[in-house]
């Protein structure tokens, strides 16, 4: 399972939208899940993620500081850790980042840009790329 654990609720409901096809489309490939946790402080967010996050499971958390990769490396992170893991767990903390204690049991720390995007919309960009990832590794086009 790739299990997604975001702070904070999608408020816009063109977000919503984009979140709810990605996720459809993505059941022909892989079971995705959602985990929301209530958006407050970095130690309370931090208490929340780690409740989400199994002793076995692949953590990647989303910093800026993290390590950047193309598409084609995402999906061969994604082919070799979905092999290893019965679990991936992508981390998106709140606008104050994420907690250190999560940052220390990251597996891999994964920066998708230098810039900072809206927590909502980052959501999204990460469901798509694990749409991409997927339209990968199955020899499927897809736009580029």
């Amino acid at each position: 399972m790739i299990k997604i654990i975001c702070v904070g609720k999608v408020k816009e409901s063109f977000y919503r939208d984009a979140i709810q096809e990605y996720m459809k489309r993505l059941t022909r490939y892989h079971k995705v899940v959602i985990e929301e946790v209530i958006d407050s402080n970095i130690k309370s967010e931090g208490d929340l993620i780690l409740r989400h996050i199994g002793s076995k499971d692949y953590v990647i958390t989303l910093e800026i500081e993290g390590n950047g990769m193309n598409s084609l490396e995402f999906a061969d992170m994604l082919d070799k850790n979905l092999a290893r893991y019965s679990n991936i767990v992508f981390v998106i903390g709140g606008s104050d980042g994420l907690d250190d204690r999560v940052k220390n049991i990251s597996n891999y720390k994964l920066s998708f840009s230098r810039l900072t995007f809206p927590h909502q919309l980052f959501r999204v960009i990460l469901l798509e790329q694990i749409y991409r990832g997927f339209k990968i590794l199955n020899n499927e086009t897809y736009h580029k």
